[in-house]
C-alpha cells in the first residue's frame, strides 16, 4: 500500500475536530463564567442569526411563542459548536498538510480565526456591529474566543500527531 501526505489528512481532520469541541467547550465555560460572575444576560446574537440565516436561504423556523424561541436557542448553540468544530477542522486540516507553527503562532491564528468565523457572519448577516462595541463589549468577546484559541492550539498540538510512515513519505 502506497502511503502519501493524503494518509494524514483524516487523522488531522478528526484531531481538528476534537480541538474544535475542546475549545468550543473553553469558549462557553468561559461566556456562562462571564455571565455568571457579572449577571449580565445571554447574548441573543446566536438566535438572531438562526433567523438572520433562515430568512437568507427563504426558511421559516416552525413555531411561534416559546416553541420558537426554544427552537431559535438550540440552533443558535448548535450553529456555535459546528462553526467551533468546523473552524478545528480547518486547523487540523493545515496541520496535516504540514503547516506546524508554533504553539503561540497557533493561538493566534486559533483566536483569529474564531474571530472572523463567529463575528463575521453575524456582521455581514446585521445582526451585529463591531464597530459600535464598548470596551466592555470587545472584552466580552476577545476573552472566551481567546480561551477557544488556547485550547483549540493545546489540543490540536498534543493530539495530532502523523505516523511515522506518512511523515517519511511526505
Amino acid at each position: 500500500m502506497k502511503t502519501t501526505r493524503t494518509s494524514a489528512v483524516w487523522p488531522g481532520l478528526l484531531s481538528g475536530a476534537a480541538a474544535g469541541a475542546a475549545g468550543t467547550s473553553a469558549l462557553n465555560v468561559i461566556t456562562y463564567l462571564d455571565i455568571a460572575v457579572r449577571g449580565r444576560p445571554t447574548s441573543t446574537t446566536p438566535e438572531r442569526t438562526v433567523e438572520a440565516m433562515a430568512r437568507l436561504v427563504g426558511l421559516t423556523v416552525p413555531g411561534t411563542g416559546d416553541v420558537l424561541a426554544n427552537r431559535l436557542l438550540g440552533l443558535g448553540a448548535l450553529t456555535g459548536y459546528a462553526a467551533g468544530i468546523g473552524m478545528g477542522l480547518i486547523l487540523g486540516l493545515v496541520y496535516a498538510l504540514g503547516w506546524r507553527p508554533g504553539l503561540f503562532v497557533a493561538t493566534l491564528v486559533a483566536t483569529a480565526i474564531a474571530l472572523i468565523g463567529t463575528n463575521g457572519p453575524m456582521t455581514v448577516l446585521g445582526v451585529t456591529d463591531p464597530r459600535t462595541w464598548g470596551v466592555v463589549g470587545w472584552i466580552s468577546d476577545l476573552v472566551p474566543h481567546c480561551g477557544y484559541g488556547v485550547v483549540t492550539a493545546l489540543v490540536l498540538h498534543y493530539l495530532y500527531r502523523p505516523s511515522l510512515e506518512a511523515t517519511r513519505a511526505a
